[in-house]
């Protein structure tokens, strides 16, 4: 992997992605920050313990960033391209960087979130109510349903 994380083979809109997982606070709160690219079908897969509001900010990144969130059954609630903000500026606290940095948020409750290299969403024409299916990331083997 990329990042040195277990990944995950995925299947969106009949392509092949295989996807690090994020499924901790220092991996969640890490993201793609600082990546200078993300592979054509590389990314991220951030996996909730139960469904909420999720918000997005794009820390500590250089590139555009594609985000869809995901409900419980992997249907996806909604997209967004997220652009690099200017990055922390000499003598700017961590709050007020953090402070400046545009949410991106979840419409509804989300259990998953996926990060992809930006424009790969509208490529695959990821529209709401799409279904991914997920395989299980908490070593079960069995899909998530």
């Amino acid at each position: 992997a990329q990042g040195g994380l277990p990944t995950v083979p995925v299947s969106i809109a009949g392509e092949r992605f295989v996807l690090e997982v994020a499924d901790d606070p220092a991996t969640m709160y890490r993201g793609l920050g600082g990546r200078t690219a993300i592979p054509r079908n590389g990314g991220m897969l951030f996996v909730y313990d139960a469904p909420r509001p999720l918000a997005f900010v794009m820390r500590d990144c250089v590139i555009p960033i594609d985000i869809a969130f995901l409900d419980a059954e992997g249907r996806v609630l909604n997209t967004h391209t997220m652009p690099p903000e200017p990055p922390r500026r000499p003598g700017e606290s961590a709050a007020a960087y953090e402070a400046r940095l545009p949410a991106y948020r979840s419409a509804g409750p989300a259990q998953y979130a996926i990060e992809l290299a930006a424009g790969r969403l509208a490529e695959l024409a990821l529209t709401p109510g799409t279904r991914i299916p997920l395989p299980s990331t908490k070593g079960s083997g069995s899909p998530v349903n």
